[in-house]
């Protein structure tokens, strides 16, 4: 990527400076496998073990994903969600026959799911409803680590009747700057730049 003024990722770089811009996660990655840094797990995590880097020129590690398979045989709406909750065909299976067919495993349930163990399934159960309700009327968040995403849906919502191509122009202008990476009305600058 070439943009004007944006420093280059390598040692020498203050974490500072490196968290005014935006970086592709290949960009990252490289940097981490180039200096000994673990290169997986999420953008946002790697971005952090950059900048501790940085700071102290020291290595830390990712965390440990432990995968266990699931022992869970039978569910009710009174039992608990057992502690590292892995969504097996058991679970799909108790909440179809809750919720219905329409039922899927979408991010914001398996992250409620993950963040309350010990509650009970019909808990669960509610909060699916809660979400999928919120999904049809109000504005679902998106994770930190998906900008883009982000940008663009705010992008639409500032500017009806707008291209995505247009979208795409002010996205990349933005990301070429330092500071953060959401829509600015200011944005639609990069429209004109493009007409002269």
């Amino acid at each position: 990527m070439n943009t004007e003024g944006r420093p280059v990722l390598n040692k020498n770089l203050d974490s500072k400076s490196f968290l005014k811009w935006y970086w592709l996660k290949e960009e990252l990655t490289e940097f981490c496998k180039a200096n000994g840094i673990p290169a997986s797990g999420s953008k946002t995590g790697l971005t952090e073990r950059i900048a501790h880097y940085l700071d102290t020129g020291k290595v830390i590690s990712a965390p440990k994903v432990r995968r266990t398979c699931s022992k869970i045989t039978s569910i009710t709406l009174d039992s608990l969600i057992e502690p590292g909750i892995v969504c097996s065909e058991v679970h799909r299976a108790f909440f179809k026959e809750q919720i219905g067919d329409s039922f899927s495993f979408n991010v914001a349930f398996q992250k409620w799911l993950k963040a309350n163990a010990g509650k009970t399934y019909k808990d669960a159960v509610d909060a699916y409803r809660d979400i999928m309700a919120e999904k049809k009327t109000g504005r679902t968040v998106i994770d930190k680590q998906f900008e883009y995403n982000t940008y663009i849906r705010d992008f639409f919502e500032a500017n009806k009747g707008r291209s995505l191509d247009e979208a795409i122009i002010c996205w990349k202008y933005k990301k070429s700057r330092p500071g953060h990476n959401r829509y600015e009305d200011s944005d639609l600058v990069a429209l004109l730049m493009r007409e002269e």
